[in-house]
């Protein structure tokens, strides 16, 4: 049995949904490819008969094929996809109210206000310089502590981070620079930024594994990539992550 609408599936490693009689669900995500294997052992250890189709790619991506299939839906279920996304998706009537099992235990800025939600969280990403520490030093480029330090001339075409227009990372970037600096000096800010960019990618994980293969020095993108690559060493070069501001 097919769900009606697109549903956010965190809560199905937790209860038992309509879904129970299909044989195959297609849940659209924006994970990182790497954590799709956990995920998918849990919801199988659980649910042995349901087996799951995955379609990734980033935020925008996903949110734009989700929209364009709008009247006719191909994904049973949604699965981490960012906040901002989900209000897009809810405000076209295109998700499933849901409460998943222990809800009260979720703080209420994680999730949708409605009861039951029409979405719920299940991470909060914070954004992240990453930063190669070899091939900065063979560029005689200083370590950057903060946002500001980032549209310095020494970094002019050593910088790559994901585009806004089609990376969730990327719109986080953009929406807490607007509220870290106010509106007006936000938007000042990126352009002097934009000075410094050698690369835009859809990729919210690829600026930070940029930088840990020497591409690029520096990388803005999120600290899951960012921690990963350090634990395993960051072949023939090293990460320093930097964690300036937050995001859903």
């Amino acid at each position: 049995m097919m769900l009606k609408k697109l549903i956010l599936a965190t809560s199905l490693l937790f209860s038992a949904g309509t879904v129970f009689a299909a044989t195959e669900i297609t849940v659209y995500t924006a994970i990182e490819s790497e954590q799709l294997q956990a995920y998918k052992q849990a919801f199988e250890a659980k649910y042995p008969d349901i087996k799951i189709k995955w379609v990734r790619d980033s935020t925008g991506i996903i949110t734009a094929k989700l929209l364009a299939e709008k009247d006719r839906p191909q994904a049973d279920v949604v699965w981490g996809l960012a906040a901002s996304s989900l209000a897009i998706l809810k405000a076209q009537n295109m998700l499933e109210p849901y409460a998943p099992a222990q809800l009260d235990d979720i703080d209420v800025k994680f999730r949708d206000s409605n009861n039951p939600p029409t979405w719920v969280g299940m991470d909060v990403w914070a954004a992240t310089i990453c930063y190669n520490t070899i091939e900065a030093q063979k560029l005689g480029l200083s370590k950057p502590t903060s946002w500001q330090d980032l549209t310095k001339p020494e970094y002019k075409g050593k910088i790559v981070m994901p585009n806004p227009a089609s990376s969730g990372t990327g719109f986080l970037d953009v929406s807490a620079w607007l509220q870290i600096f106010g509106e007006q000096e936000g938007w000042a800010y990126m352009d002097k930024l934009h000075q410094n960019i050698g690369q835009y990618v859809h990729s919210g994980s690829k600026p930070c594994k940029m930088a840990a293969s020497g591409e690029y020095p520096i990388g803005i993108s999120f600290e899951y990539p960012a921690l990963q690559l350090k634990r395993q060493g960051a072949p023939r070069h090293h990460i320093t992550a930097r964690r300036i501001g937050l995001g859903y």
